[in-house]
């Protein structure tokens, strides 16, 4: 049988229930950005809706074939009965930052007809979270007179800003990080050449998050990780190691591992404020504060990148002995 890495208890619990006749209608699917949530709603929706068309495909998990009639039809954007919501991309290319009300009013004619190839019908939504209000509005009048045989799964990274009433409607299932175990092996069947410290590296960045993990891949971050441990050290005296590292990072072509930069050095000293204590524990944690805001803000506010690492630096290495930042 075959279920996604990582979450077969979540799989096995959603097709028992629909085996049986016995599906609710929502499901927020609530946990860590990058877990595998989004893919876990579509291999759903894709099996839901496979074996309510029948015939039924061999395995007795998630995967369907990619030759099956509704994998097709779902590949082509053309199943009668499915929807997947995501934020749109605007007409100069960028992403928008919410799904919008029209989005889920044009869900009518999918909740208004009967569904063409089936029983069931199956909405996701990747992320709810990013549903503007009239948009949340809408949706809850939906699920509050939900009509036969719709599915709704609603991704969610922070399901507490969801609506109360949304969340009241819907089942929540839980996806926690991966485990070690199943990290190497996502790792291994989409990325087979990472092998040994950045392989080590990952793992420990991504923090069970085969998203982030994917993300990562290919920009050194064994490299920056070794970098931040020696500023943290021996505390950079002459700044030959923030002035280096300022360097690499601070062009063009360097954008995307300056990205990751921004991500890993205010994680970088939340790891390292956990196994302080007392005075030191208080420092690493106004210089982790710091550094988490001035990361947040330095693609927003276009801050030079150059600047912004040496200075993201700088709090790492206020973490070093010599420099009051010892245990």
């Amino acid at each position: 049988m075959t279920f996604p890495i990582g979450h077969e208890r979540q799989a096995r619990a959603m097709l028992e229930q629909a085996r049986a006749g016995r599906l609710h209608h929502g499901w927020i699917l609530a946990g860590p950005l990058g877990v595998g949530k989004g893919m876990f709603a579509r291999a759903m929706a894709l099996r839901l809706l496979a074996e309510a068309a029948g015939p039924p495909p061999g395995d007795d998990g998630l995967s369907v074939a990619d030759d099956h009639p509704i994998a097709r039809l779902i590949a082509a954007g053309a199943h009668p009965d499915y929807a997947d919501l995501i934020c749109l991309t605007k007409d100069n290319g960028d992403q928008a930052r919410n799904i919008s009300v029209d989005q889920i009013r044009g869900l009518s004619r999918l909740i208004s007809t009967a569904p063409s190839l089936s029983t069931r019908r199956v909405v996701v939504i990747d992320s709810a979270d990013d549903m503007e209000a009239p948009a949340a509005n809408a949706l809850l009048k939906t699920l509050e007179e939900p009509p036969t045989d719709m599915v709704f799964l609603l991704v969610s990274h922070a399901p507490a800003r969801l609506l109360p009433t949304i969340r009241s409607r819907c089942r929540l299932l839980r996806f926690d990080a991966l485990d070690d175990a199943a990290m190497r092996a996502v790792l291994g069947a989409q990325q087979p050449d990472i092998q040994g410290t950045e392989l080590d590296a990952l793992l420990r960045a991504a923090e069970g998050s085969p998203g982030r993990a994917m993300a990562y891949a290919g920009l050194d971050i064994a490299g920056l990780e070794s970098a931040l441990e020696r500023i943290a050290a021996h505390g950079d005296p002459d700044n030959s190691e923030r002035l280096a590292l300022a360097k690499q990072l601070g062009t063009k072509p360097a954008r995307a591992r300056y990205q990751a930069f921004l991500e890993r050095a205010p994680a970088f000293l939340a790891r390292a404020a956990r196994t302080r204590r007392g005075a030191s524990l208080g420092r690493a944690l106004d210089h982790w504060d710091e550094a988490r805001k001035l990361a947040a803000g330095a693609v927003i506010l276009t801050l030079e990148p150059q600047s912004v690492v040496f200075e993201l630096a700088g709090h790492v290495a206020a973490l070093a002995p010599a420099r009051g930042g010892g245990r």
